[in-house]
């Protein structure tokens, strides 16, 4: 429980970053917007395709009397959008992460220096990133596609169809999202994507309890637009704890204090009441009595 509060915390954190840097909310909602439009249109022609879709799908069905045939094609036409909207929203953080890829790095790196005061270059040009990053989307894009076609096929089962299923489609969509979104931290770190699902998977709950409330918000029309930036930036916070790199700056910190009162409090070779008998004898040598002298 706690990690999942984490993630939550984690999510809630980025958006008070941006909030507090308001410059970096305004650019970040361009990409959004720009994408927010392709996916509206995309849905709508979806919408109204679906039920051709279903019918052309189910041709065994055509001699069905009322009500089952309505009721079939309708359910049908139902998971159909249900799925659209589940890609949709799996793939929009894809799309405008790549659209705006060198925006958001940067966001990503300021949020890195306002934190520890050190963020992490790739160092690449900005054609190679923006290949890296599509490529992992596409590799991404076929899990979620696969996931998306049995929870497709476990909708049919009574009951556990309507219920389990779609918890189930939230989870898989919260945990994918994030990982698009914690790339451009990880990326920057030159951290591949077998190695990134590693990691998550790792502290699955902070992953779901970051992702879950995400989709559900990305539901909501325009809010995915306005949500984006602080998102990018609650990835970024989440990953410096996912990789531990807060605890290591905590601790280089506290070494260095500590090394730096030993320095200042350490005594020399040749201070202290009890120091030896040619204790600071080049600075304060006393005068010698010559034996032989008189």
């Amino acid at each position: 429980m706690r990690d999942l509060a984490g993630g939550f915390g984690h999510l809630l954190a980025g958006q008070r970053w941006v909030f507090r840097h308001g410059r970096w909310l305004g650019f970040g909602l361009l990409p959004g917007l720009l994408a927010l439009v392709l996916y509206t249109g995309a849905l709508i022609g979806l919408g109204y395709g679906a039920d051709d879709l279903t019918a052309w799908a189910t041709p065994f069905a055509d001699g069905w009397g009322s009500p089952w045939l309505g009721l079939f094609r309708g359910f049908l036409t139902a998971l159909v959008f249900c799925l659209g909207l589940f890609v949709a929203v799996i793939t929009f953080t894809a799309v405008t992460l790549l659209i705006g890829q060198p925006f958001y790095e940067s966001l990503s790196e300021q949020v890195d220096r306002s934190v520890g005061g050190d963020a992490p270059e790739s160092g690449l040009p900005l054609a190679k990133e923006l290949w890296i990053s599509a490529r992992d989307s596409i590799k991404v894009l076929a899990r979620v596609l696969l996931y998306g076609i049995l929870l497709f096929a476990l909708g049919f089962i009574p009951v556990v169809g309507q219920t389990v299923v779609p918890a189930i489609g939230f989870c898989v969509s919260g945990f994918f999202l994030t990982e698009e979104l914690t790339a451009v931290a990880l990326q920057r770190r030159d951290v591949e994507l077998k190695e990134r699902l590693v990691l998550l998977r790792g502290r699955r709950a902070m992953v779901l309890g970051f992702g879950v409330p995400l989709v559900l918000a990305f539901l909501v029309p325009l809010v995915a637009v306005f949500l984006m930036p602080g998102a990018v930036a609650g990835a970024t916070l989440m990953v410096r704890e996912l990789r531990g790199e807060d605890e290591d700056e905590e601790r280089a910190a506290a070494d260095g204090a500590d090394g730096a009162g030993d320095g200042a409090e350490e005594p020399g070779p040749y201070a202290g009441p009890h120091a030896g008998p040619y204790a600071d004898q080049h600075r304060h040598a006393a005068p010698q009595q010559n034996p032989y002298a008189q």
